[in-house]
């Protein structure tokens, strides 16, 4: 089976911080790097590293060549990728002492995406075959009407969280992604629980506090969170939902999956960077022994 990923790819500025800034405070970063990042970017480079096939539909700009050939590295599909007139996005990252951070995204190519190149690069998609979204690009929901009706699975992360985009969405997801913050401002802006949403599969992720999925007619399964010591966070979401979704599609029981998952980000949590920082499945192996 396939995994085809409708996702933005940015170049990501670290900027290492005592803590996270308060408004109208400056402070002089301790240490800098750069890399390839990006919702999309990770969680294409967290299914491939995981071993699933994974072809990634994006836009980056005439200097973001380098990210194509980053992704293709790892093993997925950039085939997919068209390089636009406008700058490649980009986001600046503040992480602090204790590996939390604070996000400032630039879209720039990756709300430029044509909505026909989105066809044309799910011609080849199968029925079985799963399609992930998140809401850094545009289309999310014709993508996802497109891709129920050729009979995908279509996985939506709601993040950067929008209560108008998971709307829009919502009808045509098989299994939806949250975090705890994000099922709590779902649940306030559809003004019902989130365990009462009408999708047939929901995951929420809740850091230290592992993740839970559960399946419309009662299935539920539980993954506990790893005890790690965290060195950045960013991109933990990413990388269990990208291998959350390669679980799935390798053929894994969900809670299987999800235990594979939650041990992937618990890894990856030591490490600084993101998608560079994503863990292989030789490597989740090894952590999980």
């Amino acid at each position: 089976m396939t995994i085809f990923n409708l996702g933005s790819i940015n170049i990501d500025h670290f900027y290492r911080v005592p803590h996270l800034p308060a408004p109208g405070e400056t402070l002089a970063a301790t240490g800098y790097a750069f890399g390839l990042g990006g919702k999309g970017a990770n969680q294409s480079a967290a299914a491939a590293k995981a071993g699933a096939r994974t072809v990634h539909i994006g836009a980056v700009g005439p200097e973001g060549a380098w990210t194509v050939d980053r992704l293709k590295s790892w093993g997925v599909d950039t085939a997919q990728i068209v390089t636009l007139d406008m700058p490649t996005g980009h986001a600046v990252v503040q992480i602090d002492d204790r590996g939390e951070n604070a996000i400032i995204l630039c879209p720039s190519a990756n709300r430029a995406i044509p909505f026909d190149h989105v066809e044309h690069a799910l011609t080849s998609a199968r029925p079985g075959d799963t399609l992930l979204l998140q809401n850094e690009t545009d289309h999310q929901a014709d993508a996802a009407r497109h891709a129920r009706e050729k009979g995908l699975s279509v996985i939506y992360s709601a993040a950067p969280f929008d209560p108008e985009a998971v709307r829009a969405v919502l009808p045509f997801v098989s299994l939806l992604v949250l975090n705890a913050v994000e099922a709590q401002q779902l649940s306030a802006a559809l003004a019902t629980p989130v365990e009462s949403l009408d999708v047939p599969e929901l995951l929420i992720t809740r850091g230290a506090e592992g993740a839970e999925w559960r399946q419309r007619g009662g299935a539920r399964a539980f993954a506990p969170a790893l005890s790690v010591t965290a060195v950045d966070t960013t991109g933990a979401g990413d990388t269990f939902a990208g291998y959350f979704a390669a679980g799935l599609d390798l053929g894994r029981a969900p809670e299987d999956a999800l235990q594979w998952a939650a041990t992937a980000a618990a890894l990856k949590v030591t490490r600084p960077g993101t998608a560079d920082a994503i863990p292989t499945a030789a490597e989740v192996a090894a952590f999980r022994a």
